[in-house]
């Protein structure tokens, strides 16, 4: 059966999106209006450093309740809240410990990505919070009873509306969407606004002019920043704690990094040099085959990194440790060595006497079973990891959580972002180091002046 040949613009056309990927995965875009930064795609520098790397804070909560029965459940209650925000806030290099002998919450996290003040107190204010969101008939709160609370809010989540700014849009359970239903319609009818309080704070009050809102969703507006409305459709979405915290200012301390950001220098420059390295060494050993397997590994690079810092809309960034580029390192291992296996199943195609392009799709049928076979296994071992270190809501975390008594709870960010990290790469390794590879190779040999055996790993004609 002949071979489907794969058009020559197809190289160049993947090597581009590549490129593309790289530049806007390491360095974003943003744009400025005088002093007010808008992101359009998050880079290298959103990416929000562990603790060991930037260093952080250390604070302890206490509840603001005297003479109430708080037992080892409530405690645990909060605990899982915290850890919410925490994850809310895209931090999953956190460390959390209850304790309910002396009704206290101890956090460590690190600080924000780019952030050369680290302003503590600020840092750990919204983790305490109770963040009660509350809707009012009128102008304020003066009626005393909300008709809707936040507990039947589904999500609450930061978008951009032309005609407001930014906005926090909710999504509403069944009765949450029958009492707003029924709200704005009584204050369309009078001519009415609605006031929404978080805690004692309006944060907005809306008009219901267009008549009653009736499809189970909103949004609450007012001259918000990205940043407020982002912070705000998080306290929404963590929901209340079953009691207000208060911080010990006196046990309140700052984190030093145990290796720095000197260290995180070093790493970077050992890493491109290394990467270097691999590329050379591929393309004197394997020469095209090796120069499209330096694009794929620079493309599964640059998707890891995208991954992390949030570049892709529906993957929120996460904190990144010294494990975690542990990880990273490993699945480039991995990308070489799919484009290994590959490259000698081509140099073997070619011992059997088959031509360029039958070697190239023999090649890459025969390394298929064994590249699936240890990618899959690296793939279990990282969801196993990130279920047994990660959040304790996900239902991975649930199905590990017994592990978690095997282990301490100081290790748990930091090999969740190993985990992460690894799985991440080694979902790219298989989308560059398979796909893309294949279709690279397979469109560059059909170059008139490249079609030559001895560049694939066969011998000179004749």
């Amino acid at each position: 059966m002949k071979s489907k040949r794969v058009g020559k613009p197809v190289f160049f056309v993947i090597v581009i999106l590549i490129l593309a990927l790289t530049y806007s995965a390491f360095f974003g875009f943003y744009d400025y209006y005088g002093d007010t930064k808008k992101t359009y795609i998050k880079g290298a520098n959103d990416i929000r450093w562990g603790i060991d790397i930037s260093g952080g804070v250390e604070a302890v909560f206490s509840p603001d309740k005297e003479g109430v029965d708080i037992d080892s459940d409530v405690m645990a209650s909060a605990k899982t809240i915290i850890e919410t925000r925490l994850v809310n806030l895209n931090i999953t290099d956190y460390e959390v410990y209850t304790d309910t002998a002396n009704h206290q919450v101890i956090v460590r996290f690190p600080r924000t990505a780019g952030d050369d003040d680290f302003d503590a107190q600020s840092a750990i204010q919204e983790l305490g919070a109770s963040a009660q969101l509350q809707f009012y008939e009128g102008d304020d709160n003066s009626s005393g009873t909300p008709f809707m609370t936040g507990e039947v809010v589904k999500k609450a989540s930061a978008n951009y509306d032309e005609e407001h700014g930014y906005v926090v849009s909710l999504e509403l359970d069944t009765s949450g969407a029958a009492a707003f239903a029924q709200a704005t319609s009584n204050a369309y009818t009078n001519g009415t606004n609605i006031s929404i309080y978080m805690d004692e704070t309006n944060i907005s009050t809306a008009s219901c002019s267009n008549g009653a809102i009736t499809g189970g969703s909103a949004i609450i507006y007012g001259n918000f920043t990205e940043d407020a409305a982002i912070d705000l459709a998080n306290k929404i979405n963590a929901g209340s704690l079953p009691f207000a915290l208060t911080v010990d200012d006196s046990k309140l301390q700052i984190i030093s990094p145990s290796l720095g950001s000197d260290a995180l220098d070093v790493m970077i420059i050992a890493g491109s040099i290394a990467f270097a390295i691999v590329c050379l060494l591929m393309l004197i050993r394997y020469r095209m085959h090796g120069l499209v397997a330096c694009f794929a590994l620079l493309g599964q690079l640059a998707g890891t990194i995208a991954c992390i810092s949030g570049f892709f809309p529906n993957v929120s960034s996460f904190t990144l440790t010294v494990p975690g580029i542990a990880g990273i390192i490993l699945s480039i291992g991995v990308g070489v060595d799919c484009n290994v296996i590959a490259a000698e199943r081509i140099r073997d195609e070619f011992k059997k006497g088959k031509t360029i392009d039958g070697a190239i799709d023999s090649g890459f049928k025969n390394s298929l079973s064994a590249i699936i076979d240890g990618n899959v296994t690296i793939v279990i071992v990282s969801l196993v990891l990130m279920g047994a270190f990660g959040t304790p809501d996900s239902f991975i975390a649930k199905i590990f959580s017994p592990l978690m008594s095997l282990f301490g709870s100081s290790i748990t960010g930091s090999i969740y972002s190993f985990g992460y990290t690894l799985l991440i790469g080694v979902i790219f390794n298989l989308i560059m180091g398979v796909l893309a590879s294949k279709y690279m190779l397979k469109s560059v040999s059909q170059i008139k002046f490249l079609r030559k055996p001895t560049l694939y790993g066969g011998k000179k004609n004749g």
